[in-house]
């Protein structure tokens, strides 16, 4: 006879397994870092045939995890030769954390201490498996680079199990020991199914009647006594499902299997002084395909048992140097055998696109791990935005609106890139203003692309149409047909963005989004100040049902842009030196301006008389003021001035 030896357990975390993680610490289990039950798939070694050296190759079995170990749930479809095992599992917080060898001596105790409980228990039904594991893990989701160990703990035997040499060996060597066994493995992996098992191991008897045609029959490990009562020892057969292909050694999954029988199932009172000594194990593989028929790849050896510490064998052994339990081990190896973790890069196999999309959400995931637990991160992505201005203004707007997450961007604007651009604009770059300089909309939308190539983003070149800058005869239709233009891209976007160069280019963006009812951000920048406006939609119908109408007047509606200008807005471009045409301001000013909404209260003009009322807007300097009643508001101030008596005023003492 000569010591049992096993060979170990390896992992095999799937692609799938990772994203999965990823999603769920994004999105679910954010700063909670508990540990967390999951499963893992064990498949039986095989091996393969090969053909040209006419020889077996081995192929080893192991302890998968995918996407589906987080639901924790066994189904029912599994395949025969692959078992449901149950684990731990804790995804850190900190790669200090993760590194942690204390934390990580803890939770494997604790494993190793729950898995002693349920062997002790007199309850077999708190034995869910006799190879439960851990998984602890640091997800980087920066890089989709994930740092992982596995560990299969297995109870240390003290003396060791031997492993008793067929009758016809001569040596104790135990590479003969182990023996093929040419039995059906699909006949007893169907007799298992029948029965219900579902653990890595069970056990099996023979027929008892030399004449009986029937092929046996399985039970649950823990039915020893009851089952094979009245069965001679050596037919007392003990099977696992063997992840290992190995011709000399059995797999990892045994250790515990056997731990429990020598530990921890006690005989019937009756009979006290019996116990397990001998037993016959069959470890079950796959089997390979020949020309010939299947090669069966099977082991079937005999085990011997030692004597025990304690009386019935309910008592532990317990291993010099620990004091509440069996000592364990089972931490997985590296590649390069050593005790140490491993990496998973994922970021390395996935399609750049696929890395840029998940990032740029990356970072408003983790703001609802603490600040903003609400955020809807997929309404906001589905945001239509409408830049009307693609100056220093749109270009920065447009990258915070990428950094919010934002897919759909269309930019509006009707001059080209100066040379004077690339500077205070971020989406431009020098050879953007050569040869009289590239479209400003379409260069940004470009821009946004390169920067983000799954970003929707489109460039429009418009002039739109102001207060006082008269239209031509000549060119009515033209301006009618670039008013329906706005119209319509107003009305097929969530959100205006006014960003502008000039106070009267905002004027007919905003009669038309509050005709529309569509939420305006508003922007507008001095050297030396600047104005962050919003104004959302009503709530109004757009058809103006009396019912909507009735309720859109119990509402508060905030003012806009232009409501508390006492001046209506007229042509403010005419006459300009040059510090004003260029807009000169502040660099800084023009990243931190957010937005601001607009509404003015002539939509019903607009509603009524349509284009012919924008014409005299444009054409007549006057007619705003008309319209809005600020000529009135002039009038009601001079005569108000008029009635006042100055010398009286003037007579309070103090003055």
């Amino acid at each position: 006879m000569a010591i049992l030896q096993f060979t170990p357990l390896s992992s095999f975390p799937s692609p799938s397994f990772w994203q999965q993680l990823t999603s769920l610490k994004l999105d679910t289990h954010k700063l909670d870092d508990s540990v967390r039950d999951i499963l893992g798939w064990l498949e039986e070694g095989r091996s393969a045939l090969n053909r040209e050296a006419g020889s077996q190759v081995w192929m080893r079995g192991h302890l998968a995890v995918n996407a589906d170990s987080f639901a924790n749930r066994v189904e029912d479809t599994l395949q025969p030769n692959i078992i449901a095992l149950h684990g731990k599992f804790r995804n850190f917080n900190t790669i200090e954390e993760f590194r942690s060898p204390e934390l990580k001596k803890q939770l494997f105790s604790e494993v190793v201490k729950r898995l002693v409980d349920s062997f002790s228990s007199n309850d077999p039904s708190q034995i869910t498996t006799f190879n439960p594991f851990l998984l602890v893990s640091f997800a980087d989701l920066k890089k989709y680079v994930y740092h992982y160990w596995f560990a299969f703990p297995a109870l240390v035997q003290k003396p060791a199990w031997e492993i008793v040499a067929a009758e016809e060996e001569e040596s104790s060597i135990t590479e003969t020991s182990m023996r093929d066994w040419e039995g059906s493995t699909d006949n007893l992996r169907h007799m298992k199914a029948e029965a219900q098992i579902s653990a890595e191991a069970f056990l099996y008897r023979p027929p008892q009647d030399n004449q009986s045609q029937d092929s046996g029959s399985v039970a649950p490990v823990t039915d020893w006594w009851s089952f094979f009562q009245g069965v001679p020892e050596e037919e007392r057969t003990l099977i696992f499902h063997d992840p290992t292909s190995s011709p000399s050694l059995p797999g990892w999954t045994l250790r515990n299997v056997l731990y429990y029988l020598s530990h921890h199932l006690a005989p019937p009172k009756e009979s006290p002084r019996e116990r397990v000594t001998t037993l016959k194990v069959i470890a079950l593989r796959g089997s390979a395909s020949s020309a010939t028929g299947s090669i069966g790849t099977s082991k079937v050896f005999s085990v011997k048992l030692p004597p025990v510490v304690g009386s019935g064998m309910t008592t532990p052994a317990v291993a010099k140097g620990t004091e509440d339990g069996p000592l364990a081990v089972g931490w997985e190896r590296n590649p390069q055998g050593k005790l140490a973790s491993r990496v998973a890069d994922l970021g390395s196999t996935m399609d750049p696109k696929q890395l840029a999309d998940q990032a740029v959400d990356l970072n408003l995931k983790l703001m609802r791990w603490r600040i903003m637990p609400a955020l809807d991160l997929e309404k906001i992505a589905g945001t239509r935005c409408l830049l009307l201005g693609a100056g220093t203004l749109g270009c920065y707007v447009a990258r915070s609106l990428l950094g919010w997450g934002v897919r759909n961007i269309t930019f509006v604007d009707s001059a080209k890139v100066s040379f004077s651009n690339p500077a205070r604009q971020p989406l431009f770059e020098f050879e953007d203003s050569l040869n009289g300089g590239k479209p400003k909309a379409a260069a940004a939308a470009e821009a946004m692309k390169r920067i983000f190539p799954n970003v929707n983003a489109t460039g429009i070149a418009l002039s739109i149409p102001m207060p006082g800058h008269p239209v031509s005869p000549t060119f009515q239709d033209l301006t009618k047909d670039i008013v329906e233009q706005l119209h319509t891209l107003i009305k097929n976007h969530d959100t205006v963005f006014l960003l502008m160069d000039s106070r009267e280019s905002r004027w007919l963006p905003t009669l038309i989004a509050t005709m529309e009812n569509k939420i305006v951000i508003n922007a507008a920048l001095g050297f030396d100040s600047w104005l962050v406006m919003r104004h959302g939609a009503s709530g109004e119908s757009v058809a103006g049902s009396s019912q909507a109408m009735g309720e859109e007047k119990q509402r508060k509606r905030l003012g806009c842009y232009f409501c508390n200008d006492i001046v209506a807005p007229t042509d403010s471009l005419t006459d300009r030196t040059l510090d004003q045409m260029c807009t000169v301001t502040r660099p800084g000013i023009a990243p931190i301006a957010a937005a601001s909404a607009v509404e003015l209260m002539i939509v019903d003009a607009y509603r009524e008389m349509g284009f012919g009322m924008l014409l005299r807007v444009f054409n007549e300097s006057d007619y705003l003021q008309t319209i809005t009643g600020l000529d009135e508001l002039y009038e009601e101030g001079e005569a108000a001035l008029e009635a006042v008596d100055w010398e009286e005023e003037g007579s309070d003492e103090g003055l």
